[in-house]
Formats: structure tokens, sequence, C-alpha cells
């Protein structure tokens, strides 16, 4: 059984590997030069790509292809011209067979939007080459995606803002020519981890970009390595790129949580081994599903500067459109520039986390300086509770203002007392021996993402709480103070200090 086991590793990875060095092999490929004329859009003798109107009933399987230039097809396959259209393009496969999530997709889309027409884009043929090969042909793919949305529109007088492109992976460049050489904008494009291999530094012609529909939404979830080496593309191409975890690694997609995943499967699961790649990839695409099944649950996403500020808390604001909703339900803000936004999510569906900023200020008599310090965080509201949330301080240091992150999976509701404990380091410092490890903290301010409320705790006992490594809890309780809302205390500053305050203050 063991030497079993170590031999479906083994290939397991053998397998992974396959597929990355195929992303990254060095080969040059020249596709066949898009036509320049107009009448090009109403050939359809050279359409390689087919078009099956996939069903609720019969998610996974091809059932009835519609084609171009054809009519009758149409009707055949009870096209629903009145309704919401979604098309789906499949990305680069090894297979060369669709793979598991596209009925997921297809269900979930159906699942939201019980009348629409989900339609799935067939390029396997292109797609299972060597990479830089199937990455050329993105750009006939998605002259036969533009031709085909062309001809279904102009058959039916279907609105263009019914028509909404999913593509992950090279399908969301796919999705982009196509976007870009239709005669009318295409109403929404979702890029699902648009793939970064030759694309990184590419024109906006060849790549996903902003210009390519009325809305462009993207989700990064693969992005680690340099530029032009992560799987997924790192640059922001739509007009909201989210990034979630930070866009570069997905929590349960590490080697040990993937490769028990895919033993459980059986047999199946051989199918899905390039899932050791693939895993963070892949999650744009589950994260998408989610925002359609867990309507109760959205992810909400937050506008920052950088993934460094956000994991600070420093970007928890709803204001002027800096906060949205993951997937399916976002709100469609064009901004002047893309809108780089970020958040955190669970290991599995659903994805959702409630975020939290914790903003304190310590001080101590001795002076005192610690790194990479760890910590539990524990809060408790009037819904529910999450005890001992692990995090590290990556400084601590005397007479300093912090600010972290905090995540849970549990709707706390209204938060009425926190505790914080500094947990012994496994590392024996010289400190252990020689001084004391204490700070004080007189209060803290916490600030919610999802409810943008802002609560003051103060210390349960006494004007400090200490903060002692090793030590019990830190107890806070919220505030008193806090009890006036924010008008109030303004108003009650002006009364005090005079009308001139405002002006002041700014």
């Amino acid at each position: 059984m063991l030497n079993s086991l170590c031999s479906f590793c083994q290939n397991v990875l053998i397998y992974a590997l396959y597929y990355y060095l195929s992303i990254f092999i060095n080969t040059t490929v020249t596709a066949t030069p898009l036509p320049t004329t107009a009448e090009w859009i109403t050939d359809f003798t050279d359409i390689v790509s087919k078009f099956s109107l996939r069903t609720s009933e019969i998610p996974d399987d091809d059932m009835c292809y519609i084609v171009a230039g054809r009519p009758e097809t149409i009707k055949e396959c009870e096209f629903n011209s009145a309704t919401q259209t979604f098309i789906v393009i499949h990305g680069w496969t090894v297979t060369g067979m669709f793979e598991s999530w596209v009925p997921k997709l297809v269900s979930a889309l159906y699942e939201r939007e019980p009348s629409a027409n989900v339609i799935v884009v067939d390029w396997l043929t292109r797609a299972n080459q060597h990479y830089p090969t199937s990455a050329a042909y993105t750009k006939l793919v998605g002259r036969d995606v533009a031709k085909f949305v062309t001809w279904l529109q102009n058959e039916l007088q279907l609105p263009w803002e019914r028509v909404h492109l999913l593509g992950y992976s090279l399908g969301a460049h796919v999705a982009g020519v196509a976007g870009d050489l239709t005669d009318h904008k295409i109403s929404r494009i979702t890029g699902l981890d648009p793939a970064g291999p030759t694309f990184e530094h590419a024109d906006n012609q060849n790549t996903l970009s902003r210009d390519d529909a009325q809305f462009v939404d993207v989700l990064h979830t693969n992005t680690r390595g340099s530029p032009d080496r992560s799987i997924g593309i790192q640059r922001p191409v739509g007009h909201i790129d989210i990034y979630p975890n930070g866009g570069t690694f997905q929590p349960g997609c590490d080697i040990q949580n993937t490769l028990l995943g895919i033993a459980l499967e059986g047999i199946k699961g051989l199918q899905n081994m390039d899932q050791l790649v693939k895993c963070s990839h892949e999650r744009s695409i589950h994260l998408f599903i989610d925002s359609l099944l867990n309507t109760q649950q959205q992810s909400m996403a937050y506008r920052c500067n950088s993934k460094d500020a956000f994991n600070k808390g420093l970007c928890l604001s709803c204001r002027k459109n800096r906060c949205n909703t993951l997937g399916y339900n976002i709100n469609k803000v064009r901004m002047a520039r893309s809108t780089k936004m970020y958040l955190k999510t669970r290991d599995m569906m659903p994805y959702k986390v409630f975020h939290y900023q914790v903003k304190v200020h310590i001080f101590s008599k001795d002076s005192l300086s610690f790194t990479e310090q760890p910590m539990k965080i524990s809060l408790y509201g009037t819904h529910g509770e999450k005890e001992d949330i692990p995090f590290v301080l990556p400084d601590l240091t005397g007479n300093t203002t912090l600010s972290f992150l905090i995540t849970t999976d549990v709707d706390i509701g209204e938060l009425m007392f926190v505790k914080l404990r500094w947990e012994k380091d496994t590392i024996i410092s010289w400190s252990n021996w020689w001084g004391s490890s204490k700070f004080h903290i007189r209060k803290l301010r916490i600030k919610s993402g999802e409810t943008q409320s802002k609560v003051i705790f103060s210390a349960k006992e006494g004007e400090f709480a200490y903060l002692v490594r090793g030590g019990e809890d830190a107890v806070f309780v919220k505030s008193k103070e806090d009890n006036r809302s924010r008008k109030e205390k303004l108003m009650h500053k002006l009364k005090v200090q005079g009308s001139l305050f405002g002006q002041n203050d700014a």
C-alpha cells in the first residue's frame, strides 16, 4: 500500500512538473494574422471553435451546438433570446478534455439565473498544444467568438447588455480579443485568473483589457513569481482587479492538502493531478461560483494600494466605492484607472470571512523591541464568538501604534469585548533572561470592514491592560465613550472649541 501511494505521489509530481514546464518552454509561435477587411466578421467558413448550449439538466455534456451561419440551430437548441446569455471559455488543457470546473460553473449559472443561456466554447484541439502554441491560438479563437456573438446578435437583435463572457486562464484573453473585435461593446467580461506567461507585457489587442467590454472585472489568484513567470497575470487588466489573499497563493492549496484531495478521489482523482500546480489558479473559478450560490454570504473586497497595506488593516473603507462585492453581484464601477482590490478568504466554500482592523498603542517603562511575535486574539459579539485567532506582529516596540488585520469566518455581530494574548516565543532570546517583557495598553480601536462600524475598547480593569509574553489574556470591553455617534462627538467639539474647529482640524 505504501509503495503504491509513493508511486502515485511520484506520478503526480512528474505530471505537475510537466504541466509547469510546458508553460515556460521557450518556443516561438506566430499565429495567422487577423483579417483587416470589414467582411471577415460575416465569413463563418473558417470557424474552428464549437459553441454548445448546455442545459441545467445535463451541465456536463454537449447536447446541442449552435452553428454560426445556420439560424435553424438557434431554434433546435431552444435558445432564449429574452434573457441573459453567458459564454464560458476554458483555458489551456493537458488532457484535451473539459476540466471538472466547467459543469460546476454551468450549474451555478443556471442556479442563479434559471432562464439564462449558458454556452460553452470548445476550443480543445487548439488548447491541447504546447503552451506557447495554445497561447498564440487565443487570437484565432477570439476571432471565432467575435464572429459567433456578432452573428447571434444580428440574427436575434440580441441586446449587447445581455452578453457576459467568462474566460479562465487563456480563455480570459480569448474573451478579451473577442470583445476587442466585436462591432459593439459586450456588456461584461469576467477574467478568471488570466494567464500570465507571454501576456504580462503584451499589448491590449492581444490580451484582456478594460477596453474590451463595457465592464471588465478580474480575479487574480495565482500571481507568484517574477512577471511573465507567474501562472496568472500580475498587472491589473480590468476596470476592477481583485486579488484574493494577495493574489499569490490561496488557502488550502498546499501540497499536502492537494495530494489528500486527489487521493480521496481514487481513479477519478488521476484526472485532477494538475491541481498541484493549478489549485490557486483555478480558485478564481470557485470564488465566482461561490458568489453565484451563496447569495447570503457575499465576499467583500477593499480598494488598496498594496497587499502589505491591506494586511495592516489600513484599507477597510467603503467610502467613495472603496469596497465592492466579489463575483457575480459586483458593483460595475468604472474608474479612470484600474482599481486594485484585496480581501481574505477561507480555504473552502463558502469563502467569505469578516475583516477587522485592530489599532492599538503600546508603551512600556523599559526599552523593548521584538520581531515576528506570535499573538492570539479572541472576539466576542452579540451573534457569536471566535477565540484564539492567531496572527504574527512583525515588529513589537514600545511607544508605538500598531495596526493589523484580523479575519474570522464567524458572524460575530456587534463586538462587545476582546481578549489579546502574547504567546511565548518558541525561540529563546536574551530578553527572556534579562529585563521584563511587558507592554501597557490603554485602548483598542477596532473597525469592521463589512459593517463599517468603529468601536473603542478600554481595559476591563483599571486604566491599563498588560500584554505579557507567555502571560494571561489582556481583556478589553466596549468603552463608554464610544456610545455617542461620530456626529454627536463632532457637535460636542464644535460647541467646546468654537465654529473654527472644523477649519483648524482640516
